[in-house]
């Protein structure tokens, strides 16, 4: 097979100093599938860009060679780097709510990227739009085209970049974080598409992830970078088999796709009271009314469920399943259509806000993004005290104690105090939200997709940190998430919802072991890296 991008000793650097990718060699065939995996600030992305000839001003190649289908670009101009985007490598980014133009239609979009290709417009691009939107799987492909971004689901903006990657035709498509935000299923679908593309067409495909059973599950290599270089490379089966360095082997035990179940709840005490009960719960709401369609919504229908203390409850399903709304009823945040939510023994369906505001000292929510859930105008100290300074609870050097105390329990040091949100990573800012769901001393915490922006390493450290916290202080969980993997070594019971019904409920270990139901065997077999473990075992 011929080599298609030959990187040497590759060295980027940017202007304060920071070496991102150091003395880097990597060759990718032509019709390999190539991941690369590594944790934030590893330089997966500035290598990515390197090859795209996307580098910022204020990065430069310092050593090294990089060659992309024989075009030296090491040092080539603007223009010989535009020659090759779109044409020869083509780009699925990560995120495809920035990625596309929200004042654009879909089919405007596409067009672009084959006009751009072809270097002008030309008669047939309309069909080639519909035709694109057809092997990316979209269905109704001349409506989608006619459509805007937001009227589409993540999964066909997914799709819709994919098409816009493909238009040129290119020989090598770079896909970064390409399934990351998405559903475990939508995320399955997403990838074998992908997979099937690049097979068909014989494209190369490199796949840039922190999702090691992405990478174990799609590439033909697998390449693991830290601190910019490549610590270790090979075929997936080698690389989970027999790791070399310490880093893979970090990677690998933090990998939720690869970890243990976590040890089954002795039997709960049948006098014991659960701390929060959803019965009968219903909700639908009212749609804008366009004549001929529907104008309710149901998002809830029966919904039954109980958490005791010291117990992690999941519910899982995919978008639109209906799990944030019954986050949003147990949290007071919304009412239910009909049924009873009790905490405790006391029902609390339709308290006003006043009467349900001393109740909220008592339970929590844990937020997905932890840089939209911190003010960035509040120091960490003010972020942590707010909900204590809220309740009127502790002032002066009480106030101060009690925030040293909480950092310390989410293990992060007290000198984080002065800082803003912007000077945390990620994995910081989620521990900050914890010690601040924590300064209450709340009995249940509600856990919105808590680890879903993280890196796998960070993911495993803040769970391991909350299943601390549960042991040492008793507090109930309802975990809501779209992993499964990260349930299954977390979550004591789980829910399965769809379309807003249980259809599926019991402990962790029934569930994952035997499930009864297709719709549950599927999220199951969705899980990245699931069939590398059966294979293993």
């Amino acid at each position: 097979m011929s080599v298609l991008v030959d990187v040497r000793q590759l060295s980027v650097s940017y202007r304060h100093g920071h070496t991102a990718v150091n003395r880097l060699s990597l060759n990718i065939a032509q019709g390999e599938t190539v991941a690369i995996v590594g944790e934030s600030g590893s330089g997966k992305s500035t290598l990515a860009n390197a090859i795209l000839g996307l580098l910022p001003d204020s990065a430069q190649i310092t050593a090294g060679q990089l060659w992309v289908d024989s075009h030296d670009l090491t040092h080539a101009s603007e223009r010989q780097k535009r020659a090759l985007r779109g044409r020869t490598i083509g780009l699925v980014p990560q995120d495809p709510t920035v990625s596309l133009n929200p004042t654009l239609r879909v089919g405007q979009q596409i067009a672009e990227a084959l006009i751009l290709a072809r270097g002008k417009r030309y008669p047939g691009v309309d069909a080639d739009i519909v035709e694109l939107l057809q092997q990316v799987g979209i269905d109704t492909p001349v409506l989608r085209a006619r459509q805007h971004p937001h009227e589409l689901s993540g999964g066909m903006r997914q799709r819709v970049l994919i098409a816009i990657a493909l238009a040129g035709n290119p020989r090598l498509i770079i896909a970064d974080e390409p399934t990351s935000a998405l559903d475990v299923t939508v995320q399955r679908k997403i990838l074998d598409h992908l997979q099937r593309l690049v097979s068909e067409r014989g494209i190369s495909l490199l796949i840039i992830t922190h999702d090691l059973g992405v990478a174990a599950d799609r590439a033909d290599r697998i390449l693991v970078m830290q601190h910019g270089e490549v610590v270790e490379q090979g075929t997936p089966g080698r690389i989970l088999g027999a790791p070399q360095h310490d880093y893979t082997r970090a990677l690998i035990a933090a990998a939720p796709a690869f970890a243990k179940r976590r040890e089954p709840l002795p039997r709960i005490d049948s006098t014991q009271a659960p701390i929060l009960s959803l019965k009968n719960v219903g909700k639908t709401f009212a749609l804008p009314k366009v004549k001929g369609e529907e104008s309710t919504f149901v998002a809830l229908e029966d919904l039954n469920l109980q958490v005791y203390p010291g117990q992690t409850l999941a519910i899982v399903g995919e978008s639109g399943s209906g799990k944030s709304t019954a986050l949003r009823i147990a949290l007071g945040l919304e009412k239910p259509t009909q049924g009873q939510v009790w905490f405790e023994q006391q029902d609390v369906t339709h308290l006003n806000w006043r009467d349900f505001r001393p109740l909220r000292q008592r339970l929590q929510l844990v937020q997905q993004n932890p840089f939209a859930a911190l003010d960035p105008r509040f120091t960490v100290f003010d972020s942590i005290v707010e909900p204590l300074v809220s309740f009127g609870r502790l002032k002066g050097a009480a106030l101060e104690q009690a925030a040293r105390e909480l950092i310390n329990r989410v293990h992060l040091p007290v000198s984080y105090l002065d800082r803003l949100p912007r000077e945390l990573s990620g994995g910081q800012c989620q521990r900050v939200a914890i010690a601040r769901a924590l300064a209450l001393k709340p009995d249940l915490l509600l856990l919105d997709e808590p680890v879903s922006a993280l890196d796998v390493s960070v993911q495993a450290r803040i769970l391991e940190l909350l299943e601390e916290l549960q042991r040492e202080m008793g507090i109930a969980y309802v975990l809501v998430s779209h992993d499964l993997s990260v349930v299954a070594n977390f979550a004591h019971e789980v829910l399965v919802l769809r379309n807003g019904r249980v259809i599926e409920h019991g402990s962790v270990e029934r569930i994952f072991s035997h499930p009864g139901c297709e719709y549950t065997r599927e999220l199951i077999a969705a899980i990245p890296g699931r069939h590398v473990t059966t294979q293993a075992a």
